[in-house]
C-alpha cells in the first residue's frame, strides 16, 4: 500500500480545520455512531445532500441500504471519510493524481479508485472500484472521525425518485426505514447538490463522470 506521504506533501484538505461543535451536534453524532456500529441505518446531513448512511464495512447493513432504496446492488455506493489519509486504508494504491485533486478541490468531490479493499462487497463495484469522498463539512467530518472507518452515504431517496435537496424533501418511507434520524441541520432551507465525481485510473488517467 502506498502512503500519500511518501514523496508527496499531504493535501491541504488534510489540515485539521475542526472548531468546537455545538453540544447538540455532539450528542447527535454519538448516537448516530452508536447505531451504525450496531449495524443500523442513519439519516444524516453531509457536505452535500442528506444521506442514508451505514458502516461501509458491514455487509448486512449495506444490504439494508440497497433494500431501503430498492436499488440494484450492481450500482456501487459512495463512501465518506474524514481525512485523506483514510483513503489509503480502502485503496491498495492511490494514484498521485488523486492527492492532487483532493488538494485543489474547492467543492465536494467524490473520487472513484481502482483496487478497493477492506469494504463490504456491496460498496465495491463489479470492476473492483470504490467511490470515496473526503468530507470537509464539520458535522459529517466529526461523525466520520468518531466512527473511525468509512461510512456509506447514498442519497436519501428511493432509487429513481427525485433526489431530496433538503431534509424536508425526504420521504416518510425513507425516514421510517432509518434506525436513527439526525436532528442537526434539519432547519437548513438552501437546496444542496450532489458532489462532482471523477474516476482516477491506476495510471492516473482522469475521467469526469459528473
Amino acid at each position: 500500500m502506498k502512503s500519500h506521504t511518501a514523496g508527496k506533501r499531504e493535501p491541504i484538505c488534510g489540515v485539521d480545520k475542526r472548531r468546537a461543535l455545538p453540544p447538540e451536534w455532539l450528542d447527535d453524532i454519538r448516537e448516530a455512531v452508536r447505531v451504525m456500529r450496531a449495524g443500523g441505518l442513519v439519516l444524516m446531513p453531509t457536505d452535500t445532500i442528506w444521506g442514508l448512511a451505514c458502516d461501509a464495512t458491514n455487509a448486512a447493513a449495506v444490504e439494508r441500504v440497497f433494500a431501503a432504496k430498492r436499488r440494484s446492488d450492481a450500482k456501487a455506493l459512495i463512501t465518506l471519510v474524514d481525512k485523506p489519509a483514510m483513503v489509503s486504508r480502502y485503496v491498495r494504491t492511490v494514484p498521485d493524481a488523486a492527492w492532487d485533486l483532493m488538494d485543489v478541490a474547492d467543492k465536494p468531490l467524490t473520487l472513484v479508485y481502482d483496487d478497493a479493499q477492506g469494504l463490504a462487497a456491496g460498496v465495491v463495484a463489479n470492476d473492483g472500484s470504490v467511490a470515496i469522498r473526503v468530507t470537509q463539512e464539520p458535522f459529517s467530518r466529526a461523525l466520520c472521525q468518531r466512527m473511525g472507518r468509512a461510512i456509506v452515504s447514498t442519497s436519501a431517496n428511493i432509487s429513481g425518485q427525485t433526489t431530496p435537496r433538503r431534509f424536508a424533501d425526504i420521504s416518510t418511507e425513507i425516514k421510517t426505514v432509518a434506525d436513527y434520524v439526525c436532528r442537526s441541520r434539519r432547519e437548513e432551507t438552501a437546496p444542496k447538490a450532489p458532489s462532482g465525481i471523477i474516476k482516477i485510473g491506476r495510471g492516473g488517467e482522469v475521467k469526469i463522470i459528473r
